[in-house]
């Protein structure tokens, strides 16, 4: 990997960490999801007019499906995560939805791809999976069943939507590294013309209820100013890191930010368990540097 796209990835992993955060403090559902896409369409709708008036018009049917695709694919991605944060912690839901996620990108590169590791991307897979594995609890994990207290029914949800949220994260990430390495389109493009599509399918959940709506409006929308605003700079930075490296490579690389979801996540919003996550912290970030080397 490039030290180019490392350092992308090492910035988006920060930017990315800090807006789950905002988001797990928001406490919404589809709606809060509305709300955020449809700021970063006011957002960003500059950069996006610049960009795609020479070359949306020249998209075939092969850039509209797989723009129709990915737009899908993170609704699903962002309702399930936004779930999961309101029924479990951050310091398990995220961990295990970004290590769930990389470690099936990193599998679907290799056999669908063509994509090779070498042993040092080996290794530093699975630190970062062994990592999360720690972050996201350790030990209490394996011991999931034991019991019927609250802290074990949301540590039960946590695993549920962690995972599920994963998968989501693999498809779009695959699907996306597709579009900006096989079909050439601009990252930027990509994320903003995905995000219209998004605004049209949570439009009709978030509109049914026009009165909650701005109930809702009223609490959230500083959170979903900042996650709106920033969300995409973190994207579009880790799909110009995959135009000059490796997916399987750029996938668990991105995990960095439970180094700043480990510390900074647990101490804002009262989780426990720090000790944990600051060994998982510091497993991951010798699985990154192993992955940066390979």
């Amino acid at each position: 990997m490039t030290p180019h796209a490392f350092g992308l990835i090492l910035l988006a992993g920060l930017i990315h960490a800090l807006w789950n955060i905002a988001a797990k403090k928001a406490g919404g559902d589809a709606r809060f999801a509305f709300f955020t896409s449809v700021l970063m369409m006011l957002v960003w709708a500059p950069l996006g007019w610049w960009l795609g008036r020479d070359a949306v018009p020249l998209w075939g049917a092969r850039e509209w499906g797989i723009v129709a695709v990915s737009g899908v694919l993170h609704v699903v991605y962002y309702v399930t995560l936004l779930r999961g944060y309101r029924k479990a912690d951050l310091t398990v839901v995220y961990p295990l939805a970004r290590g769930t996620g990389p470690l099936l990108s990193s599998l679907a590169a290799l056999l669908l791809l063509g994509e090779r590791l070498s042993a040092w991307g080996v290794l530093g897979l699975a630190g970062v999976v062994g990592g999360v594995f720690l972050v996201a609890g350790g030990p209490a994990l394996l011991r999931v069943r034991q019991g019927t207290g609250d802290a074990q029914r949301r540590l039960r949800k946590g695993l549920l939507y962690g995972v599920l949220t994963g998968v989501f994260i693999a498809s779009y990430t695959v699907v996306d590294g597709y579009a900006v390495k096989a079909l050439l389109l601009s990252p930027i493009l990509l994320d903003y013309m995905g995000n219209l599509l998004r605004v049209v399918l949570l439009a009709p959940v978030a509109l049914r209820r026009p009165r909650e709506l701005k109930g809702l409006w009223s609490t959230q929308w500083h959170f979903a100013l900042l996650v709106g605003t920033v969300s995409p700079v973190a994207y579009v930075l880790v799909l110009y890191a995959l135009q000059s490296a490796p997916l399987a490579l750029v996938a668990p690389a991105r995990e960095v930010s439970m180094l700043f979801a480990a510390l900074i996540g647990g101490r804002l919003l009262g989780e426990d368990g720090r000790a944990a996550r600051v060994t998982g912290a510091v497993l991951i970030a010798a699985g990154v540097a192993a992955l940066a080397h390979g």
